[in-house]
């Protein structure tokens, strides 16, 4: 018993190293970019997104709406005090849908942390979650802008003051790298032992078989399996670059990234609170259906 645990623990430190020197220099790079980002940047981004609610461009103005979404460094419960405000300024429903959407599913600092992955997933993850973004924004002005009905009910939500409020700019960017490692460093720790575990006791050849090229189920199956087993950036990274090694597909992990983010259980109970159940199953149900779509799309591409 006790060689067996000497052999383990071996195994472990072994796999620890090697999974650490690999992830924490993207992990440390996406902290100090994105809290940059979100110290420097993040005020500019968001005025340029009222800017855009403010103009006429109809179903155009989704795409910048989007894109937008994508580089504000807000959390999901950050992000709605936010979009309530723009609501009260008179932004429509499907600017902000496109927002809020490519919002829950990237951020600049995921952006930077996913280069980890490789190049062509980075581009695959950052042009999956632009299109869920407009096609979010497209489908509300579809069917419900024309209606007069609100999609979403900021009722009680309101701005509030942003913690980043250090007069020395330096000072607030330390801070904010700072709150990014306490943050997201628990659950990098954790991936990267989650990854040394699987490497140790799981075939090689499981991940190939279950989320193989050009295999329908896979694809649905990694899409499932985002919605329980998503943590976080910080804590996916490491397991999606085992996965990727040992023959899961492009459109698979692709699946994957969308879902997760998506109903990661702190950004469905935000979700939850501004749409009421109905609308919570679509988008649900919207989330698991683009994903799957995607993920078929990027196998006969890849």
């Amino acid at each position: 018993m006790t060689k067996w645990i000497q052999r383990e623990a071996v195994y472990l430190w072994y796999y620890l190293d090697i999974q650490f020197r690999q992830i924490a220099p993207y992990w440390v790079l996406g902290i100090v970019l994105g809290s940059a980002v979100s110290v420097f940047g993040k005020r500019y981004i968001h005025g340029a997104f009222a800017r855009i609610g403010q103009k006429r461009m109809g179903w155009l103005g989704v795409i910048p709406a989007s894109l937008l979404g994508i580089a504000s460094p807000l959390c999901m419960y950050g992000t709605i005090p936010i979009a309530a405000s723009f609501s009260e300024q008179g932004i429509k429903d499907d600017y902000l849908a496109a927002f809020m959407m490519s919002s829950i599913l990237l951020n600049p600092q995921l952006i930077f942390y996913s280069t980890a992955l490789g190049q062509t997933a980075v581009i695959i993850r950052c042009v999956s979650c632009f299109f869920c973004g407009c096609v979010a924004g497209w489908l509300i002005r579809l069917f419900y802008c024309k209606k007069g009905v609100s999609f979403f009910n900021f009722t009680g939500f309101h701005e509030g003051e942003g913690r980043d409020t250090d007069p020395n700019m330096f000072i607030r960017f330390l801070k904010n790298i700072g709150r990014n490692i306490k943050a997201t460093g628990p659950m990098f720790l954790l991936g990267i032992l989650l990854t040394a575990l699987y490497q140790i006791h799981v075939p090689a050849d499981f991940v190939s078989n279950l989320f193989g090229k050009n295999n329908g189920f896979g694809v649905l199956m990694a899409a499932t399996i985002g919605v329980p087993l998503y943590m976080c950036g910080g804590g996916t990274i490491p397991l999606l670059q085992e996965w990727l090694w040992e023959g899961m597909s492009m459109g698979s992990a692709a699946a994957f990234m969308i879902t997760g983010p998506a109903t990661k259980i702190t950004n469905l109970g935000a979700m939850k609170i501004v749409l009421g159940w109905k609308r919570f199953l679509l988008y649900f149900l919207y989330v698991i259906l683009f994903s799957w779509i995607t993920g078929m799309v990027v196998n006969l591409i890849c």
